[in-house]
């Protein structure tokens, strides 16, 4: 789920003229195929087969289903294993880990109100994911990180465990590490140096500023971005953008969040990521081909699959 909205995407303001709940019309298709690096089908309208075919029609033929706790990381890996096109990615959101360890009384989360469940409930759904890991469709851990925004103080302990947690285990595994990564830039950046990064790590729907661009791209990172690049207010994040070398840059909807402007709060999905892509070939000085090239090529590097 996005760096800069999670939660309910009628938060966002709905295009003039359009019902917030009407599915953006297709984006004319890209001429060449990309893929979507971070998005969320377990929490879109519709099937997935649905999905992937009105994403396949614009040219978006590759999906990397992300999980965020336990039962979602188990439907990811289940929905890439029936899925060639779709690559999974596992992982206890951070604001997750201090649900598991503290509990979550409001029933904020979709499982519901639950217990505190104290450091021994977190150490299990590691393992599980540890194990979820392990299996071949699934292409990376994450997304893990740091959330200042949404936990406060007294869920910081375990959200950082739960992340150098999962940095350990996308090591031991080989697989690439997404980051989700509000209002937490120093610290996430911070732990990485002293965990020790793995060889891939993904800023998923990253939200830095140009000079962290530059960090990230001296380090090897990747940098994905989402719809809101598109936003008005968003000139930091274009700024960054314009700085990231194109070999390191993705594109993703973290759908059904962060729907690209002019559709800003209606519902996102995969196959909207050409007016993304769009958007940011022309802040790259690129064109659409070869932006796209690029992004295709570095999604298949990132998660480990054959474009």
């Amino acid at each position: 789920m996005s760096s800069s909205t999670v939660g309910n995407p009628g938060n966002q303001s709905p295009s003039r003229g359009a019902s917030k709940d009407a599915p953006p019309p297709l984006p004319e298709p890209l001429r060449v195929p990309v893929a979507d690096s971070h998005t969320h089908l377990d929490m879109q309208q519709g099937t997935v087969e649905e999905a992937l075919a009105k994403a396949a029609s614009v040219g978006v033929r590759t999906v990397i289903q992300v999980g965020c706790d336990l039962a979602g990381s188990r439907w990811a890996a289940e929905t890439a294993a029936a899925h060639e096109n779709v690559h999974a990615t596992v992982a206890l959101h951070p604001n997750e880990a201090p649900r598991i360890v503290l509990g979550d009384p409001d029933g904020w989360s979709r499982q519901g109100a639950r217990a505190a469940g104290g450091d021994a409930a977190l150490d299990a759904a590691l393992e599980e994911i540890e194990a979820l890991a392990a299996l071949p469709h699934v292409r990376g851990v994450g997304e893990t990180g740091l959330d200042h925004f949404r936990t406060g103080p007294e869920g910081m302990a375990a959200q950082e465990r739960s992340f150098r947690a999962h940095i350990e285990i996308a090591k031991r595994h080989g697989k690439a590490l997404v980051i989700h990564d509000r209002e937490a830039h120093d610290d996430v950046l911070r732990v990485l140096r002293e965990e020790g990064a793995p060889p891939v790590v993904v800023f998923h729907c990253y939200s830095g500023d140009a000079e962290m661009a530059k960090v990230c791209a001296e380090a090897g990172y990747f940098m994905s971005f989402a719809g809101n690049v598109t936003f008005k207010n968003a000139r930091p994040l274009r700024e960054a953008l314009a700085v990231a070398p194109a070999e390191l840059v993705l594109v993703e909807t973290d759908a059904p969040f962060l729907t690209p402007a002019p559709y800003r709060g209606r519902p996102n999905a995969p196959y909207l990521i050409p007016v993304t892509l769009r958007a940011m070939a022309e802040v790259k000085g690129m064109t659409e081909d070869a932006l796209a090239t690029a992004v295709a090529a570095n999604t298949a590097r990132a998660f480990g699959y054959r474009p």
